[in-house]
């Protein structure tokens, strides 16, 4: 039988975490989205809000809540 609800959930929460983790370990930087902002967070944990202005030019702005 399949995982479902609270089970499955868990079991999501831990696959990223170990994503997450394993993506710092090896020096790389993770993207998602939270509140409707792309973000970058880098492998010392520092994050960036990725922006695109009007000509289609990425740009980063660092983020400063935690």
């Amino acid at each position: 039988m399949l995982p479902k609800g609270e089970e499955l959930q868990t079991i999501l929460d831990r696959a990223a975490e170990q994503a997450r983790k394993e993506a710092k370990e090896a020096g790389a930087s993770i993207y998602y989205i939270r509140e409707e902002k792309r973000i970058r967070e880098s492998a010392d944990g520092q994050q960036y809000e990725i922006l695109i202005d009007e000509s289609g030019k990425r740009i980063e702005r660092v983020l400063h809540e935690q």
